[in-house]
């Protein structure tokens, strides 16, 4: 399995970010599919 480095800094937003007891795993999926649905909605605008 690939690993990454973070910053501590990265860490401190991500440890922010995070509610009860939510995985990184959790926490960064969830970023990438509001990412990915904004991305959408912002492609679709001019439709």
């Amino acid at each position: 399995m690939p690993s990454v480095e973070l910053e501590e800094e990265t860490v401190e937003r991500l440890d922010a970010l995070r509610v009860d007891d939510e995985s990184y795993d959790e926490l960064i999926n969830e970023l990438i599919n509001i990412y990915e649905t904004s991305e959408y909605t912002l492609f679709h605008a001019g439709d």
